[in-house]
Formats: structure tokens, C-alpha cells, sequence
């Protein structure tokens, strides 16, 4: 799967994981699509490190698992990170 491919998977990922995670993290809509093409790429290496699982296919079921919870990782790493702080208006 190419970088563009992947890069798409993890912008979709990343809405997905915002649908399923509880609560508000910080960020808004950009930060969520960025946040979840890291997590894309996470669970794209996590998942060829632990699992052995080739991502090879853009519609493959695993691939999009792993996508899902990398975002699913990095955005609930997000909301303990930014949980805390407080905006002044």
C-alpha cells in the first residue's frame, strides 16, 4: 500500500476512532485527522511487529482494524495529555 493510500486510511481512522472514543479530547477536526494518521502508522507497525500482519491491501479488514486502533492509541494518549489544561479567554 503506498503512502497516499495510507495516508487516507488514517484520516478515515482517525474520524472513526473520534466516533468511538467517549469524551472530548483537545483539538479540534484538523488535529483529530492528524492525530489518527499517526495512529494509522502505529497500528500499521505494531500490527507488523507483534502480529506479522502484512498491510499490503487498502479494503483488507485487518489493515483497517490495526488503522483503527492505532487512532484509537494515540487519541486516547491525546486526551490524558491535554486532559489538564486549561484556555484563558
Amino acid at each position: 500500500m503506498g503512502f497516499f493510500a495510507f495516508l487516507i486510511l488514517g484520516l478515515i481512522a482517525g474520524a472513526i476512532a473520534k466516533l468511538i472514543l467517549p469524551g472530548r479530547q483537545g483539538g479540534g477536526f484538523f488535529v483529530t485527522l492528524l492525530l489518527g494518521v499517526v495512529g494509522a502508522f502505529l497500528g500499521g507497525w505494531l500490527g507488523s511487529v507483534l502480529f506479522n500482519a502484512p498491510l499490503q491491501e487498502f479494503f483488507s479488514l485487518q489493515t483497517w482494524l490495526l488503522a483503527i486502533g492505532g487512532a484509537l492509541i494515540v487519541l486516547l494518549i491525546w486526551g490524558l495529555i491535554t486532559r489538564n489544561r486549561t484556555r484563558s479567554r
